[in-house]
């Protein structure tokens, strides 16, 4: 989940960028310039969820609550070196801005991450996706989106524990669509933050308020096995593949695509969780639930398309 580019309505998570340039973008703009833009953005995507298997295999180390402070603290480390953000000149509604921005961003991720130690990975994004989804389907007036609505309404109904039992834990549905519910409200703050404060200072604002806010409870759960390491080399590791790299890679894409085709192949990100949790961690999941992702990967698709 959720940093990521916030362009579209449906970039997502476990978080998105607003307007701004990071060196990393200008190191790899070379080498993906021979790389198709659509390829661009499915290697971003991939990066995500690799991070975000990397990052539930720590889940058997370090509780949930310990590895999102991890991942928080690397990225805002990563972005603040890389960045280099300039607080002069702000005012403070601009701060206010970017805490709030910041607060929504460690809900986002800690209650993410709860629902990744309940859930298999492609049915926590599943249902996280909503959250972007609502947002492209609020931007537009056509009639078109009820049959949008429906379709993802669909998709969860087939995700629904009803009756089953050792089936999808209620708690983890839960914390995916709070989780979700925090992606909707990135959006709208990241978009805010963007256009009052330059470049990639609001986002490191936000990073080093999350850091502050995860790091009591992730600190308290993580102890001193957070000074392990080989634990805080799997940290940085998770920052770059669910930060630095996509950012890079979605950034040039954006250069070379339409933001309306940048945001249609964003929503094939259920999918690809899928995918990533069935190869690199074992989760396989029933044709019911392969059902539910279609449902909302075509809705999230066909939102961004007519928005």
């Amino acid at each position: 989940m959720p940093l990521r580019i916030p362009a579209p309505a449906l970039s997502s998570p476990t978080g998105s960028y607003p307007s701004g340039r990071l060196r990393p973008g200008a190191l790899l703009r070379a080498g993906a310039g021979a790389v198709p833009p659509s390829g661009l953005v499915i290697l971003g995507i991939f990066s995500v969820q690799i991070g975000a298997g990397l990052a539930k295999n720590l889940f058997a180390t370090l509780p949930p609550s310990a590895v999102v402070f991890l991942r928080i603290a690397a990225g805002a480390a990563i972005l603040t070196l890389l960045a280099r953000p300039r607080l002069r000149g702000l005012g403070r509604r601009d701060l206010a801005l970017g805490a709030a921005f910041g607060a929504t961003l460690a809900v986002m991720n800690l209650s993410f991450y709860e629902a990744l130690a309940q859930l298999p990975m492609g049915i926590c994004v599943t249902i996280e996706f909503l959250g972007p989804l609502g947002v492209a389907v609020a931007a537009s007036r056509r009639r078109s989106d009820v049959l949008w609505v429906l379709l993802a309404a669909a998709g969860i109904v087939l995700l629904a524990p009803w009756g089953q039992a050792g089936g999808l834990r209620w708690a983890g549905i839960g914390f995916a669509a709070l989780a979700g519910l925090c992606w909707a409200g990135y959006i709208v703050l990241s978009a805010a933050v963007g256009g009052r404060i330059a470049g990639t200072t609001g986002l490191s604002i936000a990073m080093l308020v999350a850091t502050a806010l995860t790091a009591p409870v992730g600190i308290t759960t993580g102890g001193a096995d957070l000074l392990t390491p080989e634990l805080l080399l799997l940290g940085a590791g998770v920052g770059l593949l669910s930060s630095v790299i996509p950012y890079s890679l979605e950034l040039e894409a954006l250069r070379r695509m339409p933001k309306r085709v940048f945001g249609i192949l964003m929503s094939l990100e259920p999918a690809a969780a899928a995918l990533v949790g069935l190869v690199v961690l074992g989760e396989i999941l029933h044709l019911r639930e392969w059902a539910a992702i279609g449902c909302v990967v075509i809705a999230s698709a066909g939102a961004t398309r007519t928005s």
